[in-house]
């Protein structure tokens, strides 16, 4: 029986797409308001303890192989959020590729209102900016990654760091905003 039958099985509705060998331990939560099976895509090998939501307006998750999602871990997308392959992302990190409400204080409680009433608007404007996560990047615990920003490859989130600017490739940032701590020597790259 596959993950993905399971998953929809025990939630009764649309959920991802989870390839072979992937697994949801049973703190994940997988929020597909979009109801699209594959605007969530769990690459082989993952382990996903901690939560991917798409809004019903727009958004992807894209995992790829041999990552790790830790426990309270909130990724949320509205418009893309990719991670490349052997990515580790402690526990209790947020993710968001979008401001989660708009700004104007009206427009946010229309927004609060049809979610509590009828469920995610399908049409709204969050200010959506992508994300990208490169390979064997490290996101530490407690780490916030903002809309727009790019982690390259093996770049590393010291936890309880902010991101609101791009990690360049083997560097570790950390702080609130987070900033460039110090590369990666050659031998700690160790490249796949």
């Amino acid at each position: 029986m596959n993950l993905d039958y399971m998953a929809r099985r025990l939630l009764g509705r649309p959920t991802c797409v989870v390839a072979g060998g992937a697994k949801l331990y049973r703190s994940a939560r997988i929020r597909n308001a979009s109801g699209r099976d594959h605007h969530i895509r769990v690459g082989s090998r993952s382990m996903i303890l901690g939560e991917l939501l798409t809004f019903a307006h727009g958004g992807q998750i894209q995992i790829g192989e041999w990552c790790y999602v830790g426990e309270g871990t909130r990724i949320w997308s509205a418009k893309r959020i990719t991670i490349g392959d052997r990515v580790l992302i402690a526990h209790n990190v947020n993710i968001f590729d979008n401001l989660t409400h708009p700004v104007d204080a009206g427009a946010r409680h229309q927004q609060f209102h049809r979610i509590v009433t009828s469920g995610h608007p399908k049409e709204i404007d969050l200010g959506e900016r992508a994300i990208d996560i490169s390979s064997d990047a490290w996101i530490g615990a407690n780490a916030i990654i903002l809309r727009g920003v790019t982690v390259g490859m093996g770049g590393i989130v010291g936890a309880g760091a902010v991101v609101t600017r791009n990690v360049p490739d083997y560097t570790i940032v950390a702080g609130n905003p987070a900033h460039p701590i110090r590369e990666l020597t050659p031998a700690e790259r160790d490249e796949m």
